[in-house]
């Protein structure tokens, strides 16, 4: 199996996908809205809502075009995944294969003057507060959620803010993705991009051009340096 290895200043994560599985809840809230929103075709919803912010999905799938009325009915649509993520026997939301082992490298980095990972993330910040805390990974330094920029994923705002938070230069960022409107964002931002095949088609992310492609992080091994961190990628 051929490997690559490469220096980066730091990484920025999606969460949702990458970091995190929230798939049961995110049924499960699809399916408590689909009361309210009766025209919802849950299965179309799941194949091409991943990776977009809630409130954009929302506006598409369920016709809220209000912005106040977004904002609380992307709390309440984030509320009903943490609620239903255990419902039924479901699994719950828990850390995907090979991020523990990762993050918990990350977290020990030497004093450095910059950080070396943030989650950049289309959740709300409640949401991604409790998802994190739920799997057991940490609060990262710097976090961006959805409510930090204007514009979302494809758009680049979420990666250029990532690493202005981070303090370094977005292209000595690797940004790690499952959604293909994630992948094009850390690309339009100036990243290098590591691709995951945890909720989209092999098809589907090689469209959107991902430098690196692997099935899950267990693929991938992170480890500090002095200047910053070495990313080893073992290609499927």
């Amino acid at each position: 199996m051929p490997s690559t290895t490469l220096e980066f200043d730091a990484i920025l994560f999606d969460m949702d996908g990458t970091l995190v599985d929230s798939t049961a809840g995110v049924v499960g809230a699809w399916e408590v809205f689909k009361e309210t929103y009766p025209q919802i075709d849950v299965t179309q919803v799941l194949s091409s809502s991943h990776g977009i912010r809630t409130v954009e999905n929302l506006r598409r799938f369920c016709g809220v075009e209000d912005p106040e009325e977004q904002e609380r009915e992307a709390k309440r649509f984030e509320q009903a995944i943490v609620e239903n993520s255990t419902k039924n026997g479901r699994r719950g939301i828990v850390a995907l294969p090979g991020v523990r082992e990762i993050i918990d490298e990350l977290e020990v980095a030497p004093k450095s003057p910059h950080i070396r990972w943030a989650v950049c993330t289309s959740a709300t910040r409640s949401y991604a507060t409790a998802a994190l805390k739920k799997a057991g990974i940490p609060l990262p330094d710097a976090f961006v959620v959805s409510e930090d920029v204007q514009k979302g994923k494809p758009e680049p705002d979420p990666y250029l803010l990532g690493a202005k938070l981070c303090g370094v230069d977005p292209r000595r960022c690797l940004v790690v993705e499952d959604a293909p409107a994630g992948v094009r964002s850390g690309r339009a931002a100036g990243c290098r991009t590591l691709g995951l095949l945890t909720s989209h088609t092999r098809e589907q992310v090689e469209a959107a051009k991902p430098d690196f492609l692997v099935k899950d992080l267990s693929s991938v091994t992170m480890k500090n340096t002095e200047k910053g961190v070495e990313v080893t990628v073992d290609m499927d």
